[in-house]
């Protein structure tokens, strides 16, 4: 099993282009051609977890937070942290890979792992992303209709949330006259030619876009297949932000406060009171979630977990939504156990190759009591 196989599985889940733009996700250090002896999984990278990857003999450390988010101006051994630790990754010949907002936005993510931790039921995602989708439409002799449709479905059109192979199938009549220099694989060049064909319409991710052309190109028959490349705008049903479900049993305020800082193993948690007395409907985000506020009151959410909140963010949400601060790190780490279990249910044939979890924390935030 290569390092590449893993993330190809990763990417299935979580693909690249899922991510915010200049978010730099994937591959940060090492060859994915090196076959994977042990996998190690992190929340950040520290100079503690690659002592404890060498120490469990794991050569791929996948981490949510990217070690490298700007391009590196110099390399400094003596003094800079990030530095220090790519030199002992790749004298270690551990490879490095890091999936941050593109797990972000993914359904079952990090905002879904923070929303099971809680015990939410029937959940969905906060906000849906929206125009990062096209609809591919082409044109295809009924003889090959089902290779064409097969071969785009393969490379990751027709999702539409729990359903695959979707589409939409209209037939017409297509016409064309093959030049001295063509190559028809029906009819003659030079001559007028009327062929019944199927309109294939599919929708597909913006990322998976030149993937899908190319395995539809390869499955067609004609010489110059006629296709359509439409942008919508419709919301991206697959991936958001942040989510939204119920608890099983509503609480009062302070029932749930002392709910959440039990459930996410906080040492404490900043808030904001709201308008409702007792809190059924919750909202969440993992990391820092703020901006998707408004969001949540729209949707009529009694309580918003996340993080990093400022202070005139508490003032906008007084009176009007149990605001709650719940930590950075406290709101991400939950997402590491889906990541283990896929990857342990992925490499259930490669009894050897261990998924472990970095034993320690690598939260900087420290709380003083007096």
């Amino acid at each position: 099993m290569q390092c590449a196989d893993v993330i190809k599985y990763i990417e299935q889940w979580a693909p690249e282009g899922a991510a915010w733009n200049g978010d730099n996700v994937g591959l940060q250090i090492g060859d994915d051609r090196r076959e994977v002896k042990n996998i190690l999984l992190s929340l950040d990278l520290n100079n503690e977890v690659i002592d404890e990857a060498i120490r469990e003999n794991c050569n791929f450390i996948f981490t949510h937070h990217p070690l490298l988010f700007s391009p590196l101006k110099h390399i400094d051994l003596s003094r800079d942290v990030i530095s220090k630790a790519v030199e002992k990754i790749i004298k270690k010949d551990i490879l490095l890979y890091s999936a941050h907002t593109n797990l972000d936005f993914t359904k079952d993510g990090v905002s879904y792992q923070l929303a099971k931790k809680l015990g939410l039921q029937k959940i969905i995602f906060l906000s849906r992303l929206s125009e990062n989708q096209f609809k591919l439409a082409v044109f295809v002799p009924s003889s090959h209709l089902e290779k064409v449709a097969d071969a785009v479905y393969k490379s990751g059109a027709g999702i539409i949330g729990e359903y695959s192979n979707c589409s939409f199938r209209s037939t017409g009549t297509g016409t064309f006259l093959g030049s001295t220099f063509s190559k028809p694989s029906v009819g003659k060049k030079g001559f007028k030619e009327k062929v019944e064909e199927v309109k294939l319409e599919v929708i597909l991710n913006s990322w998976d876009l030149n993937k899908v052309i190319s395995s539809m190109k390869k499955a067609h028959p004609y010489e110059e297949p006629a296709f359509d490349i439409y942008p919508v705008k419709n919301e991206n049903v697959n991936f958001g932000f942040g989510a939204i479900g119920n608890l099983k049993n509503s609480m009062s305020v302070n029932e749930f406060l002392k709910f959440v800082l039990r459930s996410l193993r906080a040492k404490n948690i900043r808030y904001v009171k709201g308008s409702s007395v007792k809190i059924k409907t919750v909202a969440v985000c993992g990391g820092s979630g703020s901006r998707l506020l408004n969001e949540a009151i729209r949707k009529e959410a009694d309580a918003f977990i996340t993080a990093d909140i400022k202070y005139h963010t508490f003032q906008d949400a007084e009176g009007k939504i149990l605001l709650i601060d719940a930590g950075h790190y406290e709101t991400e780490i939950h997402s590491l156990d889906e990541v283990q279990k896929r990857l342990r249910q992925f490499l259930i044939n490669h009894s050897k190759i261990k998924v472990l979890k970095y034993s320690g924390s690598t939260n900087p935030v420290n709380f003083y009591n007096n």
